[in-house]
């Protein structure tokens, strides 16, 4: 059987990401039943984008979703190949790959943490450190990943592709109220974020297309029901992504819990 590893188009740096964006990529976003699809696992963006490599102590769950239920998808992985996941889907419809990772450890010097707590509008993060008085102190940080990325596989109905709107139970997740492959004229894909499966308000979301992603191409901030919208180009690769982060006590390692957590998806060149 051929595996679709397609070019990826990707420049992957040796050096540590700066970013802590992560997010699934897969060789193409259209595939066709049964056709193994290579997957990787990057993270960064720019000149700072890379591998982000499988370490199975650190993949908490690696899952399929469709509206034929749930499937463990951890059997799927590669390790030090061209693909960090090869994945085959028996029927079609919109498919969700989905990843959480363990907890990691950061400390980064106090500007550069005030800078991306700035950068990802996390208010009550900067809000906190100054009431504590340790705005000027080292940020330290706890931080995980959720992912999801979203497969179109063959013809869509209206049945096979209802998933996609569907909460699917992650800590930071981003839900459409839309599906991106069916988004008509307007272009605009409405979404909605839950944390710990409550609607949440005042996260700062982005919009990134993955052939062009020094910076974003638009942000918005969530309204009181968790909701932002973003016009999106119906061609490319795009992610969708959002970052909250709590105080946490009684860890000596951390001051605050950090979620990270992504939506990819992509439309066929021929558009």
């Amino acid at each position: 059987m051929k595996i679709a590893i397609a070019a990826f188009g990707l420049v992957l740096a040796a050096a540590p990401a700066l970013a802590h964006d992560f997010w699934l990529q897969p060789a193409g976003f259209e595939t066709a039943v049964g056709r193994p699809l290579a997957v990787m696992f990057l993270v960064g963006h720019g000149k700072d984008r890379q591998r982000w490599g499988v370490d199975l102590n650190r993949i908490v769950a690696l899952a399929g979703y469709s509206t034929g239920g749930r499937r463990d998808r951890k059997g799927d992985l590669r390790s030090g190949g061209a693909a960090d996941l090869v994945a085959a889907f028996a029927t079609p419809g919109i498919h969700i790959l989905t990843m959480q990772s363990s907890h990691a450890f950061s400390e980064l010097p106090a500007r550069r943490f005030t800078e991306f707590a700035k950068e990802e509008g996390l208010v009550r993060v900067l809000e906190t450190r100054r009431r504590s008085g340790k705005s000027e102190t080292a940020g330290r940080e706890r931080y995980s990943r959720r992912a999801k990325a979203l497969i179109k596989v063959g013809t869509l109905t209206p049945a096979n592709q209802a998933i996609v709107v569907r909460p699917l139970g992650l800590k930071l997740e981003i839900v459409p109220d839309r599906n991106p492959y069916a988004l008509g004229g307007t272009g605009v894909l409405p979404v909605h974020v839950l944390y710990n499966g409550r609607r949440l308000a005042n996260a700062t979301v982005k919009l990134t297309s993955l052939e062009f992603d020094e910076r974003p191409l638009a942000s918005a901030v969530t309204d009181a029901n968790g909701r932002a919208s973003f016009r999106v180009p119906q061609r490319g690769n795009w992610l969708i992504n959002v970052v909250w982060s709590e105080p946490v006590r009684g860890d000596p390692k951390a001051d605050f819990d950090t979620t990270f957590s992504s939506l990819t998806f992509g439309y066929d060149r021929k558009r």
